[in-house]
């Protein structure tokens, strides 16, 4: 089938690439020049694991193709797949500029039938405005030509993007008529083959479920971390509870591990988002205003136990921080509690050392050059000349560290986990103080 995509960016190029993997011909269109330049060169702008083989495999095979050019974009696709940002506005709400931009440009120039998925992470009612803008703008051309818009929301981890596309556990698609099902049934099927992974559904309830599913697992995350905080207090170790909980399988294991808040480009801007829809339909989201606070004030806490732990006495002291991504297998820095973290030390005059697998690039772009950062090439390079060990990122790489070497590169030995990946026994033993997230001081 033929297949656009608008938006090269982390959603794009993932869908535009697994779908050109089963043999699709997909075109990608986006209008920064630079960027389609750049993977037209075989440059790969995210890091995903596996992404760059799959672009290099089906680009040479002629199936994945970048274009800046949105009128072939759109004589090209038979589905015309939206996935561009949709940034917060200041109010909290999902911008929809972006979307209704590229509504647009296909309404200018569709010439036949086609099939507008948001696959965008959109507020309910979207699909409604991409449907008004579009008959809007061809009544201005003077034509009548049929379309379907279907809401196809992404379900896709970053650090697992691939593996979360090729093998889904579900499916969802909105539509409003049994045609457009069954188109997407085909579209889909090489991804559906061992057990039927679709769940189709109207429009609202399919644009709704995507922000449900994020809210959902930041609500437990916050759950766990205001848990944590309360473990603290009372003395009891939350890992101790969390494996008491998880194994109830109500609950299950998964989105309850406490640490320094959540970030990303999802989980802050989806609950904000849906907070945003329940106001403007007059609904008071307690729970969900809730979360948020949890979080906001969650990313703070690693510089609150290393502000009191040294009497508050940061100015010319050294941190070495290990972690810069929101979690591990990204480069994402976006609404990462390491950037909280930095710009506190930074304002009480602290200077950092900082290491992290995939983003020191993307923390190079964010905060320039500056005198109080050093990003450095190993981890252990990150403790040389260190007042304390900071773990913001629980990267594999950070598990099992040579906890002697710590002990000896550091001015004090004394190490902050604001991910609980180190055993505070074993580090105690050692002679090194710890601190973890809801595990009672050292």
């Amino acid at each position: 089938m033929n297949v656009t995509i608008y938006g090269s960016g982390y959603v794009g190029l993932v869908t535009g690439t697994c779908l050109a993997e089963v043999g699709n011909d997909v075109l990608c269109v986006d209008i920064d020049e630079n960027k389609i330049k750049r993977l037209n060169n075989g440059e790969i702008p995210i890091f995903e694991p596996g992404l760059e083989t799959l672009v290099q495999r089906n680009t040479e095979a002629g199936r994945l193709r970048f274009t800046t050019d949105a009128v072939q974009g759109v004589n090209h696709g038979l589905f015309q797949f939206i996935a561009v940002g949709t940034p917060p506005d200041e109010d909290g709400s999902a911008d929809l500029q972006y979307v209704l931009a590229v509504a647009t440009s296909i309404a200018e120039n569709i010439q036949e039938y086609r099939v507008v998925v948001d696959k965008s992470t959109v507020p309910v009612g979207t699909a409604d405005k991409v449907r008004q803008q579009m008959l809007q703008v061809m009544e201005k051309r003077g034509t009548n030509i049929e379309f379907d818009v279907v809401s196809n929301p992404e379900f896709l981890k970053e650090g697992a993007a691939i593996e979360d596309f090729m093998k889904p556990d579900r499916i969802v698609v909105g539509t409003d008529n049994p045609r457009t099902t069954e188109l997407m049934r085909a579209l889909y099927a090489p991804f559906n083959r061992n057990h039927d992974r679709m769940i189709s559904m109207d429009i609202r309830s399919a644009e709704l479920t995507k922000y449900a599913a994020n809210a959902m697992l930041a609500t437990k995350i916050s759950f766990m971390n205001e848990l944590s905080n309360l473990a603290e207090r009372l003395g009891a170790d939350i890992e101790h509870v969390r494996i008491g909980i998880g194994s109830d399988p109500r609950i299950g294991y998964h989105f309850i591990y406490p640490g320094c808040g959540y970030g990303g480009s999802c989980f802050p801007k989806d609950v904000q988002a849906l907070e945003r829809t329940a106001a403007e339909v007059g609904y008071d989201a307690t729970l969900l205003n809730a979360v948020e606070a949890v979080n906001k004030k969650q990313k703070h806490i690693l510089f609150e136990k290393i502000n009191k732990h040294f009497s508050g006495q940061l100015k010319g002291k050294t941190f070495a921080v290990w972690g810069l991504s929101f979690k591990p297998n990204t480069d994402d820095m976006r609404e990462a509690p390491s950037r909280t973290l930095l710009e506190a030390l930074w304002e009480q005059g602290a200077n950092v050392r900082a290491f992290d697998p995939e983003a020191m690039e993307e923390t190079g772009r964010i905060y320039g050059n500056r005198n109080d950062l050093m990003l450095c090439q190993k981890p252990e390079d990150a403790l040389d000349g260190a007042d304390a060990l900071v773990v913001v990122t629980e990267w594999n790489l950070f598990r099992s560290p040579d906890f002697d070497q710590i002990q000896t590169k550091l001015a004090s030995p004394v190490i902050f986990d604001g991910r609980n990946i180190y055993d505070p026994e074993q580090l105690r033993s050692k002679g090194l103080t710890y601190y973890g997230i809801g595990r009672g001081e050292s």
